[in-house]
């Protein structure tokens, strides 16, 4: 690891494990992580990324009742439905676990400990809603009504999306059941709550940190929710969950910590499992204690209280870093989020994505129908990175035509066919003329434009400056014309040469975005190896318990580096087959078709 090396935890939130999940789903917490995290790795830092199907609380119960299934029997489904179609999509995780396993309840429960002990939990005797039909707890998220705040028709028990203020359920106006829409009813029961408000003058000066950081929309809405902290309930009347460690609650059999709580506390025990599994058990400090370390979380909009107000809080806490002090746990101290990266809304053909309304179109029927590197490259140039956006068929077909076939996969096949035709390998350079020199000069020089735009998660503004160097190469083979030069081999060696080079520097730009494809044009150039490693699906269990898959993967072996590298002249090249398929205009129809059938 080199002197400027850094080590870079990188953490998509946790998909809930309650169905398989769809491309609005991974194109705000999944591919942007896998984008950065593997720029990350090219420039030379040491990258943990890691995450996890979410399998706690009400919304699992739900789903259960409604397959007859128990509550492990489902989470285990979509707990590998969903770690196969991550996979399926090149997520390049270190480790991606569950939060049902033994590792992740003992993680949460020293937490949970470390924040009683230092005062930041209480007990407190609250009103909760349950279902009259069934007696169960309605968690506050399955609660809707009118905001007694800003009258939002819409809003959660928890919080109004509206004018993004939290809530109890009690306060709302003509509060419903979103389950079966009957009335819920009130009883007491008594709970631990997180004490948010003894965290006002500490995340306000975490949070007033980050200006000029963050992106606006993050920074804005986490500095707003500030005056409104109210004490938040991390325990349920639940029987799926974290039991409470404390005399007196841990063996109640309806009384678990609930799952917001520990969900967001799985990025670390995450990293914990991942050092056990590694062989050193301690390896996770070097990312959640090295003061030089840094984190980076990706997720939704709706996710954002949780990372950049909760999770802060808990770690403050656990630290004895809140407003009123305490020491840190038996864990030591934790680094607080270097970055909450928030993306918006992504709808589909100008509706929400709605799995119960069949307005969707899940990861894995996409992948069986169009390349990976598509959707990718979608997400990337035209996704929900500051503002909420629609996918529509027609343009990701002309995404795809326009920009995949015609420009890059054209640029690669063009170069690589006509020097395998004219040469038989990678030309040597003749003398070089000023347009030789400007368009290499201009390729090399895009490493640092679109690494400084990838290490700020621009993606849309990095993958175009990528594709504008693709662009110019292409201009650059238009009027240059190699395939009407007849007897001179040494200027058409040249022209070849200079093209298969920015090739190569195109395909290292567009790596993090199409490393698949990325893998393809290293072979196309003679290249061997793996250039940019994929992850692999692997069965692990805990103590002879049952076995469950865990996304990881060998990326030391990869080759992919963010640099500008000479080919070597004398290289043999045989005729390339397409990068990427076109797509006919009947496909819009058919996917539409889908949608309304």
């Amino acid at each position: 690891m080199s002197s400027s090396s850094r080590h870079i935890l990188t953490a998509p939130a946790w998909p809930y494990a309650n169905g398989p999940r769809h491309i609005g789903h991974v194109s705000g917490f999944a591919l942007p992580c896998d984008m950065f995290s593997r720029y990350q790795r090219m420039a030379g830092h040491r990258v943990l990324m890691v995450s996890g199907t979410d399998e706690h609380g009400t919304p699992i119960q739900v789903q259960a009742d409604k397959e007859g299934v128990g509550t492990r029997e489902l989470a285990d489904r979509y707990n590998r439905v969903i770690a196969e179609d991550l996979r399926g999509l090149g997520m390049s995780y270190d480790l991606f676990t569950r939060t049902s396993t033994r590792n992740h309840y003992a993680v949460v429960q020293q937490i949970f400990k470390g924040l009683y002990d230092n005062g930041y939990v209480f007990p407190r005797t609250t009103m909760g809603a349950i279902s009259p039909s069934t007696g169960r707890t309605l968690p506050d998220r399955y609660i809707e009504g009118t905001c007694p705040i800003c009258g939002y028709d819409g809003a959660r028990g928890d919080q109004c999306d509206n004018c993004g203020n939290q809530l109890d359920p009690i306060d709302l106006i003509n509060p419903r059941s979103r389950i079966n829409g009957e009335t819920p009813k009130f009883v007491e029961t008594e709970h631990f709550m997180l004490d948010l408000p003894a965290f006002t003058e500490a995340l306000g000066a975490y949070l007033r940190g980050k200006q000029g950081e963050w992106r606006p929309n993050v920074l804005k809405f986490s500095l707003n929710l500030l005056d409104e902290l109210q004490p938040r309930a991390i325990s349920r009347d639940l029987d799926w969950g974290v039991p409470i460690p404390l005399d007196g609650w841990r063996d109640q059999p309806n009384k678990r910590l609930y799952v917001w709580f520990d969900a967001v506390i799985g990025y670390f025990s995450a990293s914990v499992e991942w050092a056990r599994r590694s062989g050193d058990p301690d390896a996770w400090r070097a990312w959640w204690q090295d003061p030089a370390a840094l984190s980076y979380y990706f997720m939704g909009k709706d996710n954002i209280v949780f990372h950049s107000e909760i999770w802060p809080a808990i770690l403050l806490g656990y630290a004895g870093q809140g407003d009123r002090g305490g020491t840190p746990g038996s864990l030591g101290a934790l680094n607080l989020p270097t970055e909450v990266v928030a993306s918006e809304f992504l709808t589909m053909e100008g509706k929400k994505f709605s799995s119960s309304r069949q307005v969707v179109i899940y990861v894995r029927d996409f992948l069986e129908r169009y390349d990976v590197d598509a959707l990718r490259y979608y997400v990337a140039v035209a996704g929900p990175e500051n503002q909420d956006t629609d996918f529509t068929w027609q343009h990701f077909r002309e995404r795809n035509n326009n920009e995949l076939v015609a420009q890059w996969g054209n640029l690669v096949n063009r170069s690589v066919a006509m020097a395998a035709k004219e040469f038989g390998a990678i030309p040597e350079p003749g003398e070089l003329t000023d347009a030789d020199r400007a368009l290499l000069e201009r390729s090399r020089s895009a490493f640092a434009a679109v690494g400084a735009e990838l290490g700020r998660s621009r993606f849309k503004n990095a993958v175009t400056e990528a594709f504008d160097v693709v662009r110019d190469a292409n201009g650059y083979l238009s009027q240059q014309e190699p395939w009407k030069i007849k007897d001179d081999p040494a200027r058409k060696g040249s022209i070849l040469h200079v093209a298969l080079q920015v090739v190569d520097d195109a395909k290292t730009l567009l790596t993090p975005f199409l490393p698949s494809s990325s893998g393809k044009v290293h072979a196309l150039l003679g290249g061997e190896g793996t250039w940019s490693a994929m992850p692999e699906l692997r069965e692990v269990d805990e103590e002879g318990g049952p076995s469950y898959p865990v996304i990881t993967g060998d990326y030391e072996v990869e080759q992919a580096r963010w640099e500008h590298r000479p080919i070597r002249p004398g290289t043999p090249l045989a005729k390339p087959t397409p990068l990427f398929a076109k797509l006919d205009a009947s496909i819009v129809d058919e996917e539409l078709a889908r949608l309304e059938s």
